[in-house]
Formats: C-alpha cells, sequence, structure tokens
C-alpha cells in the first residue's frame, strides 16, 4: 500500500495532536493521519541559513520531518509573498497586498529547498498531498527533481476571479505551478469555478469539465470542503459545562446571554465590523444593553507583518470605546481578549453561548462555525450568525446570514437571535447539525485521498 506524505508549511509536533497549539489543519487531520504516514514541513524556527537536511522525530508511528528557516528566507518566503502577497490577494484585500519580486524570487526558492530536503525521503509509490498557499509550486519543485508520482494541492484559503488575480504580477507562474499537481482542492464550488477561469486566461490551457489539460497532463480539479470531528466536539462541550473554567464564565454572566467570536487576529475575519455591528446592537436596540455580553477571542499572530500590528491597535481603541460608551458598574458589554483558549474550555463556552458571531469579510471555510453547531445543546440551541463570503454559507442556509461590511445588518441579526423563539431555535440548528455531522473531516481526508490515488 503507498505511503502518505503530507506537506505543510508548519508540522504539528506530536504533542500537539488535538492539542490547544494545533492548529486547524492539524486538527483536521488527526483521526487520518496513520501510522507509517510521514509529515513534513517548517518546524516554525528561524535560523542563520535555512537547513539543508530534516529533523526527524517519531510520534504514535507517525514520522514528522521538520527543517529550520534562515532569517532572509522567512522575510521573503513567509512575512513577504505568502502573506503580504497571496493572503491578501486570496481574501480580495488588493488595497493590502505588497508585491516584491526579491519576495517571489524567495518564496520559490524556500519551495526548492523543501523539496531538496524531501526529495531523498520519498519512496516511489509515495502519495503527497501538499496543503495550502505557501507551497503552490513545490510540486513543479519535486518534478523537476525525479519524482514522478502522485502529488495533491488543496487550498485552504478563498480562490478568486481572473480579475482580480490578474494584479499578482506572477500569476501566470502561479497558475502554471498549480496545473504541476494531478488533483488540486478548494473549499467550494465557486473557488473551483474561479481556478478554472484563471487557469483557461492566465495559462491558455484547454478546461474540460472540471478538469485542466496541460501539455499531455490533466489536472483534476474538485470541491471537498473540511470538516470537523463533529462527534467528538459535541462530547468534549458537553463535558465542558461542567468544569470550574465554565462555571466562572457562567457566574460572571449573572444570567445574561453571551456572543461569542473565536479566532486569530486576522483583517480577514472583519473584527473591527463585527465590534461595529455589536455597537449598533446596543445603540439601536437600547432593551439589549444588560441583556448580553460579547465574548472576543481573537488569538495574535503574525505579530511581524506591519497590517496586523495595525489591526491589533484598531481594535485596542475600538473596544475601549465601546466599553467607555456602554458599561454599567456592574456591566462590560464587551470582553476582549487576545490570548488562545484550549479547544476543550472553547467547546464549553461555545455550548453555553446564546449567538455565534461568525463574519469574516472572505474566508476559504471557517471551523469556529461548525465548532459552534456541534457544541450547542439540541434542546436548547444557540444562533449562529454567519458571513455570506465564508465557504460555510454554502452549507449552512440555515444560519441567520449577514452582509459584514454592514454593520447593521450584524446589529439586526444579533438583535434578531436574542429574541428567537425557542421552537425556531431548534428547528435552525437541527438543520445545520446535520451538515456538520454529515460532512465531517474524516470524509473530507477520505474525498481528497481517493481523487488522488484514482
Amino acid at each position: 500500500m503507498a505511503r502518505l506524505v503530507i506537506v505543510s508549511n508548519r508540522v504539528p509536533p506530536p504533542r500537539a495532536r488535538g492539542a490547544a497549539s494545533a492548529g486547524g489543519l492539524a486538527v483536521a487531520l488527526q483521526s487520518f493521519v496513520a501510522p507509517g504516514t510521514l509529515w513534513f514541513g517548517w518546524s516554525g524556527r528561524v535560523h542563520e541559513r535555512t537547513s539543508e537536511k530534516p529533523r526527524l522525530v517519531e510520534g504514535h508511528g507517525v514520522t514528522y520531518a521538520t527543517i529550520d528557516l534562515g532569517a532572509e528566507d522567512y522575510d521573503r518566503f513567509y512575512v513577504g509573498f505568502a502573506n503580504s502577497s497571496l493572503w491578501p490577494l486570496l481574501h480580495f484585500r488588493l488595497g493590502l497586498m505588497r508585491y516584491r519580486r526579491e519576495d517571489f524570487e524567495g518564496y520559490l526558492a524556500v519551495n526548492a529547498a523543501f523539496a531538496d530536503a524531501l526529495v531523498p525521503m520519498l519512496r516511489p509509490d509515495d502519495v503527497i498531498w501538499v496543503h495550502d498557499y505557501h507551497l503552490i509550486p513545490l510540486a513543479a519543485a519535486l518534478r523537476a527533481r525525479g519524482f514522478a508520482g502522485r502529488i495533491g494541492f488543496f487550498l485552504h484559503i478563498p480562490f478568486v476571479p481572473p480579475s482580480v488575480l490578474e494584479a499578482l504580477p506572477p500569476a501566470r507562474e502561479v497558475l502554471q505551478a498549480l496545473c504541476a499537481y494531478d488533483v488540486v482542492g478548494f473549499q467550494t464550488r465557486t473557488h473551483l469555478a474561479d481556478f478554472l477561469d484563471c487557469a483557461h486566461r492566465f495559462s491558455g490551457f484547454a478546461v474540460d469539465g472540471d478538469e485542466v489539460v496541460t501539455d499531455g497532463r490533466r489536472v483534476r480539479a474538485i470541491a471537498d470542503p473540511i470538516g470537523i470531528d463533529a462527534a467528538g466536539f459535541a462530547r468534549s462541550a458537553a463535558r465542558s459545562t461542567g468544569t470550574a473554567y465554565i462555571q466562572r464564565m457562567k457566574d460572571s454572566l449573572a444570567g445574561r446571554a453571551l456572543a461569542i467570536s473565536a479566532e486569530r487576529l486576522d483583517y480577514s475575519k472583519g473584527l473591527p465590523n463585527r465590534f461595529e455591528g455589536f455597537a449598533r446592537l446596543l445603540d439601536r436596540f437600547p432593551q439589549q444593553q444588560r441583556r448580553v455580553s460579547l465574548l472576543q477571542i481573537a488569538a495574535r499572530s503574525r505579530e511581524d507583518v506591519e497590517e496586523y500590528q495595525t489591526l491589533r491597535r484598531e481594535l485596542d481603541r475600538l473596544a475601549g470605546d465601546i466599553n467607555g460608551r456602554f458599561s454599567q458598574f456592574d456591566w462590560v458589554p464587551l470582553r476582549y481578549m487576545t490570548q488562545t483558549v484550549e479547544r476543550t474550555k472553547l467547546a464549553g463556552l461555545f455550548r453555553i453561548a446564546r449567538i455565534g458571531l461568525v463574519t469574516p469579510l472572505r474566508d476559504g471555510m471557517n471551523l469556529v462555525a461548525k465548532e459552534f453547531v456541534a457544541a450547542q445543546d439540541p434542546a436548547d440551541p444557540g444562533v449562529l450568525i454567519l458571513s455570506r463570503f465564508a465557504g460555510a454559507a454554502e452549507e449552512f442556509s440555515e444560519a441567520l446570514m449577514v452582509n459584514p461590511y454592514d454593520p447593521d445588518q450584524i446589529a439586526e441579526a444579533m438583535n434578531a437571535a436574542l429574541e428567537m423563539s425557542l421552537e425556531e431555535r431548534q428547528a435552525r440548528h437541527a438543520a445545520l447539525r446535520r451538515a456538520v455531522f454529515e460532512v465531517t473531516a474524516a470524509r473530507y481526508c477520505n474525498v481528497f485521498v481517493d481523487a488522488l490515488a484514482a
């Protein structure tokens, strides 16, 4: 049987599987990665030079292989092209995109270094699954070094139509690199269709159904929405409600409703818009004052990128302004924290929340929406308020859908959620719960690997 080789920008250490420090990818793959799997990528460490040979760690029968990045490679590959060019571009934020040729050259160089370190560990019949925008050129680099096996790529963030992609100077090179894979996966049919349009327009390749026909090769494109371990998360949420941590939260609420949001501190998540929407709720619907508190968890990330530093300062200012305007001596309307919260505790917080606010300006999928639904008590569920620009919106039509660019829509949805009858909340949640338990993490993995092995 062929060995599965997973390649991602960051590699979770064995102790982080399912822990608070594990990212969304690690959590999604944790029940799928079997003994014998090789997981390769960046260690997260920055040194003077990029390492040539990977460091190997064994855990749970899986081999974790990592390399360190040199400081200059980190600046050009990670801070530069990946997160200052591709990330804003693929989230439709052209005004935040910064492009420099030397960053793109560094991006290609680090992908070449990944290939150089990985090739000696490969077997001819390995099946390679590459993840996310950091590593688009990796298949071409592996092909150039003689690997002829199956290679698949999954993009966890959105893709864009040709009218947006053309703003990226090396758009043609990026599209051609994607077409070096055998299978390319996207979160939604919309992202898939945009990829096919771009492949034809920028590379001149023919499109046949959901396949791109290149010089002597066919690249299959699939829509494969990522899911969660819904049953496991639901059990964790139910258990957590009896902990001292959740009881402290209940006591602090003093009978008030809890609205909750949880994500990385990132400009794609629409945090300033959400804060303004909450302020509009308290201003336009004064009957909700003292009845609800918003808990915003926004774990710090990419703090060496200027746009993230600017965003944090803006959120600090908005939080202070909202609490200054509306707080009373026994009620703080907005609770804003930038620490990471363990998944088990987060599950319990979701369980007791009346509202889940998931309002990104653009998102590939958004697993927080699925976790919030899975965590709810079906007998007395909370209400999910969801951005129509999250990939999850294609599956979650029973959520209260909003345009996050309109703070008044967020305010109106929050008011509707607070006033919603138990019967309507139960009906909406039942439909959402069916979707979450059908499109699971295991299904996501099986669909992609089956397509790659076909």
